[in-house]
């Protein structure tokens, strides 16, 4: 359902992760240098693709959703340690907030698939009603 704000709000999810591949952090050191940060980049990159395309499959969606989102939280917690802990002065680069922002727009997302899913859910129980009258 590529017209849903649910959509939207994934693949700018998914734009914000895959753009972290190609950015560098603060010292001009790209994302993907350091490994763990590329495990946590290509782990949230295949669940974003696999929230952004199981609309077929709500509740799966919602919690893959949900789980990218906290690992993009735990993986800006590391950006942020690594760049307090860094004991030259680094330069701040606004890719630094590509994670949070991703895992904002993860939860937003998340609550609109649940609010699909009551919908649903409300409208399957109207029509159980419905037929059981008959």
């Amino acid at each position: 359902m590529w017209q849903r704000v649910q959509t939207l709000y994934l693949l700018l999810a998914t734009g914000l992760v895959a753009a972290l591949f190609f950015c560098t952090k603060a010292g001009d050191v790209p994302y993907t240098e350091y490994w763990p940060y590329l495990v946590l980049l290509i782990v949230t990159a295949f669940l974003q693709v696999m929230a952004t395309t199981t609309w077929k499959h709500r509740i799966f969606q919602m919690r893959t959703a949900v789980l990218s989102a906290i690992i993009l939280i735990a993986f800006q917690g590391w950006l942020v340690y690594d760049f307090i802990a860094s004991g030259n002065d680094p330069a701040f680069k606004i890719t630094a907030v590509f994670p949070i922002v991703a895992a904002i727009l993860d939860f937003l997302a998340a609550r609109n698939i649940l609010a699909d899913e009551m919908m649903v859910r409300s409208a399957d129980r109207l029509r159980a009603a419905k037929r059981k009258k008959k």
